[in-house]
C-alpha cells in the first residue's frame, strides 16, 4: 500500500524574507531590538548628566544656590523621605559624588549593554530617588520628568539587552565563552513555522503523527517544545568564566569613567575660573560676620522692631544682597528696586524647594526646574505655582534693614 502524500506547507509570504508579521523583518520583533532606541537614549542621558554634574562647579559648592547641598536641604524640608535625609545633608559633598558616579556608571552600562539589567535597575532607583526628592512637588505629577525615567526602566530591567552579541557587551562576552569552550549558543532564533513542518518527521498531510493525528500547529507542538539537552556542569561553567569576563570588562570600564569624571571635573574648574564672580552680596546683620551669624533682635536706635539684617547702604537702587531669614533660617534676598522702597523674600522657591539665584535685570531663576521669578519676587514663569515668599523689610532711622524675626 502506498504511503500517503506529505502536504506541502503553505508558501511564505515574500520568497527569503523572514517576516513577524506587516512585513517586519524578525529580528526588529525581538525585544533586544525593540528597546535598542530606548536604552540609547537613557543610557546617553544618565551619562550626560553624571559627566554634568562632575563638569559643573558649582554642584559640589556649599555656598552655590543649585549645588547638592542645597537641593539636600530643601529635600529635608520638602520631600517625603525628608527624616531619612537629614543625615545626608551633613554629608552632601560625598553624596554628590556618588549620584554623579551612579550616573555615569548607569548610563555607561545601558550604552554599551554590560550588565543591562544591573545597569537598568540602577536608574531606575535613581529615578525613583529624583523623583521622592527634588520632583516630588512637581503639579501635575506629569510635568516631573523623573517618573517618566523611572517608567522608561522597567521594561529594560525586565527583558535586558537582548541575545544578539551585535546589541550588547552581555551577549557578545558570552558568545565568546561559548566559542573557546565549543559549546553551541544557547539563544533563540526565530524561524518560519512553515519550515519547522518542512522538517519534522511527524507533519503529515496537514496532521502531526506526534500527536495522533491532531491538525499541526505551532501551539503545543511536540518538537518545538522539546528542550535542549544540557550538560548542567558544562553550563554552570560557561556561566562562571561568561561572569568573570563581564566583571573585569565591567572593571575597566569604571576605571575609565572615574579618570573620566575626574578629566571633565577639571575642565570644568578651570573654564568656571577664568568667569566672574556672584552678583549679589551679603548683608552683615547687627552682631554677625558676613551675614553668617544670628541677627541682633535688641531694639534699634530708630524705634523699629525687628531684626536688623544690615546697613541699607550695601542695597544700592537695583542692585541684591542676601541674608538669612531670622525667622526660619531659610537663605533670603532684599533688593532696592527704586530708591527708597525696599523688598526681602526667601530665596527658595515654591516649587521643589531648590535656592532661586539672580539672573541680571529680568530678576531670579530656580536652577533645578527653570522657574522664572521678577526682580521682587513675583512668580513669571512657572513649574512654580506662586511668587516667593515675602519678608517684611523696612529701613530704620539708623540707615539698617529690619525683617520681621
Amino acid at each position: 500500500m502506498a504511503a500517503p502524500a506529505r502536504s506541502s506547507p503553505p508558501p511564505r509570504l515574500r520568497s527569503g524574507v523572514r517576516t513577524g508579521g506587516r512585513g517586519i523583518p524578525w529580528p526588529l520583533w525581538t525585544s533586544g531590538w525593540i528597546l535598542l532606541p530606548l536604552r540609547l537614549f537613557l543610557g546617553f542621558t544618565f551619562l550626560y548628566a553624571g559627566l554634568q554634574k562632575f563638569a559643573d562647579p558649582h554642584f559640589l559648592r556649599a555656598s552655590a544656590p543649585g549645588s547638592v547641598q542645597a537641593q539636600l536641604h530643601a529635600a529635608v524640608h520638602n520631600s517625603p523621605l525628608g527624616s531619612h535625609l537629614a543625615g545626608l545633608a551633613s554629608h552632601a559633598f560625598i553624596v554628590g559624588v556618588l549620584i554623579a558616579l551612579a550616573e555615569v556608571a548607569v548610563g555607561a552600562g545601558a550604552l554599551v549593554g554590560l550588565w543591562t539589567r544591573a545597569a537598568a535597575a540602577g536608574g531606575l532607583a535613581l529615578s525613583l530617588g529624583f523623583l521622592l526628592t527634588v520632583s516630588w512637588h512637581s503639579h501635575p505629577y506629569y510635568l516631573g520628568p523623573d517618573i517618566v525615567f523611572a517608567a522608561a526602566w522597567v521594561p529594560i530591567v525586565l527583558a535586558g539587552a537582548g541575545e544578539d552579541p551585535r546589541l550588547s557587551l552581555d551577549a557578545f562576552l558570552r558568545r565568546r565563552t561559548e566559542d573557546d569552550m565549543g559549546v553551541l549558543p544557547a539563544e533563540t532564533v526565530p524561524v518560519a513555522f512553515a519550515n519547522v513542518q518542512r522538517v519534522c518527521g511527524g507533519y503529515d498531510a496537514g496532521r502531526c503523527r506526534y500527536q495522533r493525528g491532531a491538525p499541526c500547529r505551532s501551539a503545543g507542538c511536540p518538537v518545538l517544545e522539546t528542550p535542549p539537552v544540557a550538560d548542567p556542569l558544562l553550563a554552570d561553567e560557561v556561566d562562571r568564566r561568561a561572569f568573570l569576563r563581564r566583571a573585569q570588562t565591567a572593571g575597566l570600564f569604571l576605571a575609565g569613567g572615574v579618570v573620566a569624571s575626574a578629566a571633565v571635573a577639571g575642565i570644568g574648574r578651570a573654564m568656571a575660573g577664568r568667569g566672574g564672580g556672584h552678583p549679589t552680596t551679603a548683608l552683615s546683620p547687627t552682631g554677625s560676620a558676613g551675614g553668617h551669624g544670628p541677627a541682633t533682635t535688641s531694639p534699634p536706635a530708630g524705634g523699629h522692631s525687628g531684626v536688623a539684617i544690615g546697613p541699607a547702604s550695601a542695597v544700592p537702587v537695583g542692585a541684591v544682597a542676601r541674608f538669612s531669614d531670622p525667622g526660619s533660617g531659610d537663605p533670603a534676598y532684599v533688593v532696592q528696586p527704586t530708591a527708597g522702597s525696599y523688598a526681602a523674600f526667601s530665596a527658595i522657591c515654591p516649587h521643589a524647594g531648590c535656592q532661586v539665584q539672580p539672573s541680571g535685570s529680568s530678576g531670579f531663576q530656580c536652577p533645578c526646574h527653570g522657574a522664572r521669578f521678577g526682580p521682587t519676587g513675583s512668580l513669571v514663569q512657572g513649574p512654580a505655582s506662586r511668587s516667593l515668599t515675602p519678608i517684611t523689610v523696612a529701613k530704620g532711622a539708623d540707615g539698617q534693614l529690619y525683617v520681621d524675626g
